[in-house]
């Protein structure tokens, strides 16, 4: 059997199977809506038999759906709860395949004095994605980026790139739109972001043609927070953590709900300080190696402000507005000293210290304005979205260089960097819930991308100031892709099948006006189908067992900082600098995985990608002590992953929920024009646990480890992170205050090696990452209390 067709083997095989287990039960689709006939997200609907007392427990999806197996000719007792409604029964009896609505009726009781009781999981299976609750996260975080470092099964590096797997980064998201920006820019976005600005994180590893198909790492979705709709609420936090250097933030935000208007306003200022440590030792001859260590501090100021509303202008028609600004001033300090020695004689042949420093003042522009108009009762809608980002930066750089061995005259420059960044994007979506339970999506989407580069350096030399030629630089980028998409889906005796194509229309369009000229034009249009196929396969003690089959070929397209041939002064030895010549790379992904209950456990999938582009050092021409850090499409990768997650409460005051992820890469292409050949597999455990020591009193521990690590081609050791917190609340659940203690044992910190062509490296880095801090909240306004089941993580503020 051809290698690319054992993929599609074992998904039809594993189809064939499902089909056998289920061809003999119905689906029972139930419909939770409130009494204007809109639907009720979230909500526990509860199926009990009435000969056997045996239930079965759901929580509908965002669409108000909740969907069972229930034996045929048989009465259930139907029991709905949700937050903000009173509780509702009904009796219906199964007869083939069903479709039922039931509708829920607000709560009579003043918002004011009641406390309600609903379920909330920490992780859940919606469809083609897994949504995390952030809650007890954010309770031990200062900002949003904190949160994707603790969530589980994600892996954060230390330069700011999300990997749901360990070939490609993830694709980040806000509130459904891509934030097409450098990977710097957005993680100093998300460190602005308040940490209980959070609603939700989705994460979609292999998303459906509604999504832009540039996700070829998958999608991490950040949903913020907006105006509620039970009166008002409100939250004022600070907090400080410590480690070799103190972060500190104070914010607040206050969602109001007023009849046919909701608003929101998000506050919040950060003081950042960490240190960033890489040692290295690079063997650039036979006889000869460079020993670096480079210590970086990185104090950085920011404030971010988001406010927003949604208004409903009839009962079919919404409008909203999301409004974001960030500003950041940073500004780090490097002291890198580096010596060149002779191994044999052990002789210091060079020995120096180079000192860089940079400044830099940006801000971060979004705004975005939505529709939705409600075609019918049934879900059908009709939605459009308008949208812009701004990024301008300025960053200044000074760099000097000292010489100690030979003793000679210090080298020293200056540069000055502007870049504007500009990114709008219209789409309009449409959704029909059709007879049958036939659902058909489409929709259209253009996105335009500017951006300009301009760096002036000098170089002083003995006291005279010149134009630094090899530096100095000019780069604009201009980027429009066009896209339309259609999918449906159809239950077909009870097992759920997807089926879409995506099409996108890329112009890319880049120029270097100085020093030279590096132009380069890329115009093609490519057609991603995607296949999603659900079924349950069986109940067991009330838990339903449900599997799920996906297929997607994706692109991850090169981002404008990884074309912009700049080079980047990073210390004498080492620059680094975009590729003009970089391609696109495809990526086709195939997985099966499994959930109980909606909760995911099991999963194992494939990634085939070709010109596959990733981080690489290359040896500089000029001089052999001389290496430059770019990006290369190097040839074809596959990677074999398989996840596994449960959970085991042994009661109802202790939760523990622990996962494992495996990943094995094949690297075949060329490196350096020789021959690559790279495999390597690595281990990833992950674990969260909460005791509940009182009523009001919650310790909670999370912590992850990777074994025989790998990032790109870096080889890296063992290491992770144990992290406790201790929850205490006060003044009736009002106020809440968080000791947190991160990377207690100091281990997340790593060795790595990188032997690949001419470069021969290894070194390890460190990080200011073990941290003690205290946040205090104080909640304001309505709560809700939360109860969780096995699956599920209880909140401090959400009592017994």
């Amino acid at each position: 059997m051809h290698p690319h067709q054992r993929p599609i083997f074992l998904i039809t095989l594993l189809l064939c199977i499902i089909i056998k287990a289920n061809a003999q039960q119905p689906t029972t689709t139930i419909s939770i809506i409130n009494t204007t006939k809109q639907p009720i997200p979230f909500a526990t609907v509860k199926a009990t038999a009435t000969d056997s007392l045996k239930s079965i427990t759901k929580i509908t999806d965002s669409s108000g759906i909740a969907v069972f197996q229930l034996s045929q000719n048989l009465q259930y007792v139907i029991n709905v709860t949700s937050v903000g409604y009173s509780a509702t029964e009904k009796r219906i009896t199964i007869t083939g395949n069903n479709t039922f609505t039931i509708t829920a009726k607000p709560s009579p009781t003043a918002l004011g004095n009641v406390t309600v009781t609903s379920t909330r999981p920490v992780m859940r299976q919606e469809d083609d994605k897994t949504i995390i609750d952030p809650e007890n996260l954010a309770n031990s975080s200062t900002n949003a980026f904190e949160i994707l470092e603790k969530t589980p099964g994600l892996f954060v590096d230390q330069d700011g790139n999300v990997y749901l797997s360990s070939t490609t980064p993830a694709k980040i998201f806000i509130n459904g739109r891509e934030q097409r920006m450098g990977t710097s820019d957005i993680a100093t976005m998300l460190r602005s972001l308040p940490p209980n600005s959070i609603q939700s994180i989705e994460i979609l590893r292999t998303p459906s043609a509604k999504y832009d198909a540039s996700g070829g790492g998958g999608i991490v979705n950040v949903v913020l927070k907006k105006g509620v709709r039970i009166g008002l609420t409100g939250t004022v936090n600070a907090g400080l953590n410590q480690g070799v250097y103190g972060n500190q933030f104070a914010g607040m935000n206050l969602n109001n709900s007023a009849g046919k208007l909701n608003t929101y306003i998000n506050l919040q200022y950060s003081r950042r300080n960490n240190y960033d440590q890489i040692k290295t030792d690079r063997l650039f001859a036979a006889d000869t190696i460079l020993s670096q260590d480079a210590f970086t501090r990185y104090p950085q100021n920011s404030f971010y402000v988001g406010v927003g509303f949604g208004y409903e202008l009839s009962k079919k028609w919404e409008i909203s507005y999301d409004g974001r600004l960030n500003l950041n001033n940073a500004k780090n300090n490097t002291v890198n000293s580096s010596d060149i020695t002779k191994l044999s004689t052990n002789e210091l042949i060079t020995s120096n210290v180079a000192n860089v420093q940079n400044k830099a003042n940006s801000t971060s522009i979004s705004q975005s304005i939505s529709t939705k108009y409600k075609i019918d009762s049934s879900g059908s809608e009709w939605t459009n979205d308008l949208s812009y980002t701004g990024n301008p930066n300025t960053t200044s750089q000074n760099f000097a260089t000292g010489f100690m061995v030979p003793n000679r005259s210090p080298s020293a420059g200056d540069g000055a960097v502007t870049t504007k960044f500009n990114f709008y994007s219209i789409s309009s979506n449409v959704l029909w819930k059709l007879p049958k339970k036939f659902t058909v999506e489409t929709g259209i989407k253009s996105t335009f991308v500017s951006f300009s580069n301009n760096a002036d350096y000098f170089r002083v030399i003995e006291g005279s100031r010149t134009v630094d030629n090899f530096r100095t630089a000019a780069f604009n980028y201009r980027e429009n892709i066009n896209s339309g998409y259609l999918q449906a889906s159809k239950n077909v005796s009870g097992i759920v099948v997807k089926m879409g194509v995506r099409a996108e229309n890329t112009n890319m369009e880049g120029n270097q006006l100085v020093p030279k000229d590096t132009s380069f034009n890329i115009h093609r249009t490519d057609l991603f189908p995607y296949i999603y196929i659900s079924r349950n396969l069986m109940t067991i003690m009330s838990y339903e067992l449900k599997a799920y089959l996906v297929y997607r070929r994706t692109i991850s397209r090169p981002s404008y900082d990884l074309l912009n041939p700049f080079p980047r002064y990073i210390d004498p030895y080492l620059f680094e600098t975009g590729n003009p010549a970089l391609r696109p790379q495809f990526t086709q992904n195939y997985e099966a995985n499994i959930s109980v209950n909606e909760r995911p456990i099991f999963a194992v999938g494939v990634n085939n990608t070709k010109d596959i582009f990733t981080n690489v050092i290359y040896q500089a021409d000029s001089s052999k002590s001389l290496a430059y850090r770019t990006y290369d499409n190097l040839g074809t990768n596959k990677e074999t992953y398989f996840r596994i997650l449960g959970a085991i409460p042994p009661g109802r005051k202790y939760f523990i929920v622990a996962g494992l992820q495996y990943n094995h890469n094949f690297y075949n292409g060329l490196y350096e024009n020789k021959p690559l050949g790279f495999k390597r597999g690595s281990f990833s455990i992950f674990t969260y646990q909460t005791l509940k020591i009182s009523p009001t009193t919650q310790f909670t521990i999370n912590g992850f480890a990777r074994f025989n690590g790998q990032l790109q081609f870096y080889e890296l050791t063992s290491f992770g992170s144990l992290n406790f917190s201790l929850n205490q609340q006060f003044l009736n659940k009002k106020l809440m205050i968080s000791l947190n203690a991160t990377d207690v044992l100091f281990t997340n910190n790593n060795s790595f090696s990188l032997q690949q062509g001419t470069v021969n490296a290894s070194g390890y880095r460190e990080a200011d990452t073990r941290r003690f801090g205290i946040n205090v909240r104080y909640n304001f306004g309505f709560r809700k209390k939360e109860e969780n089941n096995m699956f599920n993580i209880e909140s401090p503020e959400k009592g017994n």
